[in-house]
């Protein structure tokens, strides 16, 4: 667990852009914030110490009443609709005060290496071949209904049960999962857009939260663009307009 700072934000979608060099890079476009500081938990308190952010704004009609507590207790008049803890150090807790609006801008810059916590997209219930990436069996004609069948599961009188973890037929989809070491490649500052290095989990408009990597492991690097040197080397140089070395002799 990375005890970095994160915000909460929106998949766009996919796109694509275009370096110094004209080489394209595949990136997603991630609405990001702004969040807004919530409440805070320490050490001497609750144990651990986090933030507590809320995201997009909640009509009143549709806010709890322990919810609308705890906004009150915070002095915020709009409520959130989304609340997360971000764990931080101890002494990263002093630099945010409840009530402060948390931009992108703020957190994340070019470069950085990143974790995006999303849900993917739920597939319903599915068999063995799509679930699993089990064969099959042959459609010839000694084979009766049997064709996308994932084979026996049980093993008979020892255990004479079926082993946990079985790979079987189920809900496939729609968990949490979690696209490590991510890099961001450009903060659109004015749209609170963040656009980052390949795909992450989940579908269009769908609730991601992004978060400082774990490993910090640097993949990629945005390119820039490299000017060629001219070769210093007369063997190398090129001939063109260039006095030839040895002048010919006229023939006689």
């Amino acid at each position: 667990m990375s005890l970095k700072m994160g915000l909460l934000g929106r998949k766009v979608g996919m796109t694509q852009v275009f370096h110094e060099d004209g080489s394209a890079l595949g990136v997603t476009a991630v609405t990001v914030g702004p969040c807004v500081v919530v409440g805070k938990r320490t050490t001497e308190k609750h144990g651990y110490s986090a933030l507590q952010l809320g995201f997009e704004e909640q009509p009143l009609r549709l806010v709890t009443r322990p919810e609308g507590g705890l906004y009150k207790k915070a002095n915020l008049e709009k409520p959130s609709r989304h609340l997360r803890e971000i764990r931080l150090e101890a002494k990263d807790l002093e630099k945010y005060e409840i009530g402060k609006v948390i931009r992108a801008s703020e957190v994340f810059k070019e470069g950085d290496v990143i974790d995006v916590v999303g849900t993917t997209k739920g597939k319903g219930y599915q068999g063995v071949m799509k679930r699993h990436k089990m064969k099959g069996d042959s459609a010839t004609h000694g084979t009766h209904e049997f064709f996308r069948h994932g084979g026996s599961i049980g093993c008979r009188l020892t255990p004479g049960r079926v082993h946990k973890g079985k790979r079987m037929t189920g809900l496939m989809g729609n968990v949490q999962n979690t696209a490590s070491d991510l890099v961001v490649v450009k903060v659109l500052d004015d749209k609170d857009v963040v656009l980052v290095k390949g795909a992450i989990p989940g579908a269009a408009n769908g609730l991601v939260l992004i978060k400082g990597s774990v490993k910090d492991v640097r993949k990629y690097v945005v390119p820039r663009i490299i000017k060629e040197v001219e070769s210093k080397n007369p063997m190398k140089a090129s001939k063109k307009g260039a006095p030839s070395a040895s002048p010919s002799k006229p023939k006689k």
